[in-house]
């Protein structure tokens, strides 16, 4: 087993340290949710979390980790008679992003329950975490059903495994650690605030810090055991502490000031639900207990609200989290402390600062307070002292350079007209429901019709590869013929694993929503620019919805870019539109060929992945780019390649004024799909637009005829 790198050598991240302690003094925080850029460090602080865990008593045996103590009375392996037990570390149990649901919760032997009517119940991850950490790495990549069914353990501390009338349960209480990059997506609001603490982090920019960094996570990679060997003690420390904050909890007195301070912040930030207030209170309590304190004061309060209530402000997944923390000292101020009891001082652990320590221990070497690297960083404590001799930087001030940089912009072009900024996007509505014609296998998502492991059972076939959704009545009339060939002389069926039926089932799969947005000078009178800027966003509501991978490509002046590469991320999407300038020629065919390039891509990349084209455009065609020749032409030409691939499309006619000259009709017409107005997009209007998109992907040749016509 390799030697974890210790969690006390992590750099900075001060905020991701202090909320992995308190769900380690109180598990029931409900868990932390880390968003932040790639190489900061998140993975390995989470996994160097459970060093710091005290050892498990178990009982001898158990599969399911029961307490001796306090055995599970359902356990499956139960009933356990009271007597001495083990012990064992606490286990950091890793969920992959592949994972199936009986890899999860456990999966039944099938055969033998049938059989012999037995239950051979083999457990799951969720058993294998009970009274340790769960973590999923990327867990905005989950499948949704995997993500509701591991919260709803973490929130009810057991696991419930249902197959064809044979039921299992165990107790399943774990601290669940996600982690995940906004870049790639995000979670959907009901999932976010089923986590209790969220932390944001962010690599230093400061030189300094990022030095130590590199130190550590070289010295590190030289010499794991020597490296963690010279972080001991402070590991140690940290350890002990933890002990002693836990036994300290339930002394913790939460006074109805505090309660005051709770509510008043949670109703002040309009948050809803009262989860907010119940993971606020439990935090609060827990930093106390941190401090060595059994009182709950302000501070605690304003600390608990920083961690449990940004995540569960968002409104739209295009809002940032955060929290205005003026605001958040207003509120605090009208609910004066109360007075500390006269409770004797905990006597503080050998080497432990009894000040509240957001590092979770001693100050490290160099020991920058913000910040991180690839993983964490290495390097070797200075020489001639203990960890604790260095003091830390002063916290470097923001500047210029630290701010996010700005989405690129498009390269000069020709241009047939100036430049104009870019205009605010009109408030988004609700929009029809796009689907892609056809029975597709892609990705879980809520978009088109597809066969997937979740939905209702449209039929049986044999299993390939291991079994996970039996089709009962398919498995017994295969078993029935040959029950007297084999013997059968009781009453239960004699089953062979060749009679065993897989279940199809058919649900929904997220697609690929490739978004091509005319920005030319024909597009841009402000009010004309700011609904078709407001039509794209709310599509890009429906494909966050919807799951679906979105891409981004606009075209002006004299050729096309690919503005955003297909990503998991729409409000990268929405950031990118919002930046959109308009003016110049429109070269039309050029967007349409850049779109059928990035599709050919992605389709080498994931070609169960099926594709929505949605064209937003006048329909003028002005410039042919680089490519040359007739701008008319080529368009047409583009648009009837995309059509013979089986490109699903839809173009949204962005004309306006008493006169149209129904040119986006005629590119509908090309690409084989329906076009819409602006209107029309509302879900509100009268017009069937699923039905329409569905007839003219399989019927293309109406439409050319009708145009001809």
């Amino acid at each position: 087993m390799s030697t974890p790198y210790p969690f006390t050598a992590v750099v900075g991240q001060t905020d991701l340290r202090l909320a992995l302690l308190l769900n380690a003094v109180s598990p029931a925080v409900g868990g932390v949710l880390v968003r932040g850029e790639k190489g900061t460090a998140k993975s390995t602080a989470v996994r160097a979390l459970s060093a710091l865990l005290p050892a498990v008593d178990i009982v001898p045996g158990c599969r399911f980790s029961c307490a001796p103590v306090a055995p599970d009375p359902d356990c499956p392996d139960g009933p356990h008679e009271s007597g001495p037990g083990g012990a064992r570390p606490a286990r950091m149990v890793e969920l992959p992003v592949g994972a199936s649901e009986d890899r999860l919760v456990g999966a039944l032997d099938i055969e033998r329950a049938l059989a012999e009517g037995v239950k051979a119940f083999e457990p799951g991850l969720l058993a294998d975490a009970h009274r340790g950490i769960l973590y999923v790495d990327e867990v905005n990549l989950l499948h949704d059903h995997l993500i509701d069914l591991l919260l709803d353990a973490a929130a009810m501390g057991a696991s419930y495994v249902e197959r064809e009338g044979v039921s299992v349960r165990h107790a399943a209480r774990f601290l669940l650690v996600g982690t995940m990059n906004p870049e790639e997506g995000e979670l959907r609001p009901q999932l976010l605030d089923r986590f209790g603490l969220t932390v944001e982090v962010a690599a230093s920019r400061e030189p300094a810090q990022r030095v130590e960094v590199v130190r550590r996570r070289l010295a590190y990679e030289d010499d794991p055991a020597g490296f963690a060997a010279r972080w001991s003690g402070d590991e140690h420390e940290v350890r002990a502490r933890v002990v002693a904050a836990r036994a300290l909890l339930p002394q913790v007195r939460l006074g109805d000031n505090a309660l005051l301070q709770i509510a008043a912040t949670c109703a002040g930030f309009e948050v809803d639900g009262m989860r907010a207030d119940i993971v606020m209170a439990r935090t609060a309590t827990a930093l106390a207990a941190w401090a060595g304190r059994t009182t709950v004061l302000k501070e605690d309060v304003r600390q608990a609200a920083l961690l449990a209530l940004p995540h569960r402000r968002r409104r739209n997944p295009f809002d940032a989290p955060g929290l205005d923390e003026d605001k958040l000292d207003e509120i605090l101020d009208r609910f004066p402390d109360e007075e500390p009891q006269d409770d004797p001082d905990p006597e503080p652990d050998p080497g432990t600062d009894p000040e509240p320590d957001p590092d979770g221990g001693p100050e490290n070497p160099q020991g920058p307070d913000d910040g991180g690297g690839p993983d964490g960083g290495g390097g070797v404590p200075p020489q001639g002292g203990g960890p604790q001799d260095a003091q830390p930087p002063a916290e470097p001030a923001e500047s210029p350079a630290d701010a996010p940089e700005s989405a690129p912009q498009p390269p000069a072009q020709e241009t047939g007209g100036p430049e104009q900024a870019a205009v605010r996007a009109a408030e988004p509505f609700r929009t029809k429901m796009l689907s892609v014609p056809g029975l597709g296998e892609g990705a879980a998502g809520r978009r088109s019709r597809a066969r997937t492991a979740h939905g209702r059972t449209t039929g049986a076939q044999r299993p390939r590869g291991q079994l996970t959704k039996l089709h009962l009545a398919a498995t017994v009339h295969a078993a029935a013929p040959h029950q007297k060939a084999r013997g059968r002389a009781g009453r239960g069926l004699v089953i062979r694993k060749d009679d065993l039926r897989q279940a199809t089932r058919e649900g929904r799969e997220g697609n690929l929503v490739l978004f091509v947005v005319d920005a030319s000078g024909s597009m841009a009178a402000r009010q004309r620019m700011s609904a078709v800027k407001g039509a794209v966003l709310s599509l890009l509501l429906d494909a966050y919805q919807r799951r679906d991978k979105v891409g981004l490509v606009t075209f002006r002046g004299a050729a096309a870019e690919l503005a955003l590469p297909p990503t998991s991320s729409v409000d990268a999407a929405a950031a990118r539109l919002e930046k959109l300038p308009t003016g110049g020629r429109t070269p039309l065919g050029s967007g349409l060929l850049k779109a059928h390039e990035v599709l050919r891509i992605e389709r080498l990349r994931d070609p169960s992945r099926r594709p929505l084209l949605v064209v937003v455009t006048d329909g003028r065609a002005t410039s042919a780019g680089a490519v040359g020749g007739d701008p008319r032409e080529l368009t047409a030409r583009s648009a009837r390649l995309l059509a013979a691939e089986g490109v699903a499309s839809v173009v949204v006619d962005c004309e306006s004024g008493p006169v149209r000259l129904g040119l986006a009709g005629a590119l509908a017409a090309d690409l084989g799909g329906p076009a819409v107005t602006l209107d029309g997009l509302r879900a509100d209007s009268l017009a069937g637009l699923v039905k329409d998109v569905r007839t003219a992907v399989t019927t293309p040749a109406t439409h050319t005829t009708r145009r001809a016509a």
